[in-house]
């Protein structure tokens, strides 16, 4: 099978998850570039949520169910090796596991009581974002290697995840 037909079975769905999160993800006002650090949500008014506490309870609950995502996908890549039937999920983390969609909960002063987040985030914002910058190159990783249906590749590349995970929340958040 040619590698661009391999390719287009995941593309359907991430169209399908690119279009429905956008709709369903908080969006800050400020556009990104590539380049740029998205800007450090300094109160409630500048993020798309009520209140900090939504903010910091959206963000646990988004990183439960990031968490939730990937023991199904070494399930899927790892144990049973079926790209395919990963795909969808693998559209998922790729939309989800982004600096885009996750820094606009992180607003200025959401640590402490309530919270495992760390003081260190907002004092080290540009290290904190380079964080999901590198998560999602490790996740384009994974999704290349599951395309190709390469399951070596995409057990070192889950590990890698996995790896970028556990670097930030030991740098970032209270266990």
């Amino acid at each position: 099978m040619p590698h661009t037909l391999k390719r287009s079975w995941l593309m359907p769905s991430v169209w399908a998850l690119a279009i429905s999160s956008v709709i369903a993800t908080p969006v800050m006002a400020e556009e990104v570039t590539e380049d740029a650090v998205p800007a450090m949500p300094q109160t409630v008014e500048e993020s798309p949520f009520a209140s900090e506490r939504e903010a910091v309870i959206w963000r646990q609950d988004e990183l439960k169910e990031l968490e939730s995502l990937l023991r199904q996908l070494r399930f899927d890549l790892v144990n049973n090796q079926d790209a395919r039937g990963a795909a969808p999920r693998l559209a998922t983390l790729q939309e989800q596991a982004t600096q885009a969609h996750f820094l606009p909960a992180f607003i200025v002063g959401t640590h402490g009581r309530g919270s495992d987040a760390r003081p260190e985030i907002w004092e080290e914002w540009e290290d904190f974002a380079a964080g999901f910058t590198d998560l999602e190159q490790k996740v384009a990783v994974l999704i290349d290697a599951a395309e190709q249906e390469d399951y070596r590749a995409a057990t070192r590349a889950f590990s890698d995840v996995g790896l970028s995970c556990k670097s930030c929340h030991r740098a970032y958040r209270y266990n």
